[in-house]
């Protein structure tokens, strides 16, 4: 089973559950929101049509709590764990241990096991404020990012965005133990 964590950066939010309905014929998935997923509407959507999407695709509700996500480290079931999109809240809160939402317990849970943590970043401050903890997080054991690039080089000079329609591929490495090349496109 993979877990597949959705956090707040809600510009991609779509391309995200796009790439978990392609994904789920093929894999068992165990889809967690983090709360803002889950309480804010936004022109991009609401949290009622994200998840009647994502229960509809993986045939199963969202985990929603603390609580709910904490059962991931004891009882490993999960041979890994994608976040995407990944924001640069949640990147700060999983270099720095923060387990404060759904999604960082459910990453903090599943790491404790070994088995590959898969993010998809979408931030706009990962090339400045947020830097530190992505070097923090390349360089971690069992974590793995999905390519990322620029998304807008002139209006958003720090922001960085995962190619998602490489999700699939990033886990496939991941699971064989290696980061997919290149890294930056």
């Amino acid at each position: 089973m993979i877990g597949w964590g959705l956090c707040g950066s809600f510009c991609t939010l779509s391309r995200s559950v796009s790439e978990m309905e392609k994904m789920a014929p093929k894999h068992e998935i165990l889809p967690i929101f983090s709360y803002s997923v889950q309480k804010t509407a936004t022109r991009f959507g609401t949290p009622e049509e994200f998840f009647l999407r994502v229960e509809s695709a993986c045939d199963r509700g969202v985990l929603r709590t603390l609580e709910a996500c904490e059962p991931i480290g004891p009882k490993n079931f999960l041979s890994a764990m994608i976040i995407a999109p990944c924001t640069g809240n949640t990147l700060a809160k999983i270099a720095l241990g923060i387990t404060d939402t759904p999604v960082t317990m459910a990453a903090k849970a599943h790491l404790r096991n070994e088995k590959p943590l898969v993010i998809a970043l979408a931030s706009n401050d990962a090339m400045s404020a947020n830097f530190k903890n992505l070097a923090e997080l390349i360089s971690r054991k069992n974590v793995y990012f999905v390519p990322l690039t620029q998304d807008d080089p002139v209006a958003k000079p720090s922001s960085l965005v995962a190619d998602f329609s490489k999700i699939e591929e990033t886990l496939e490495c991941a699971l064989r133990g290696s980061q997919i090349r290149p890294l930056f496109l």
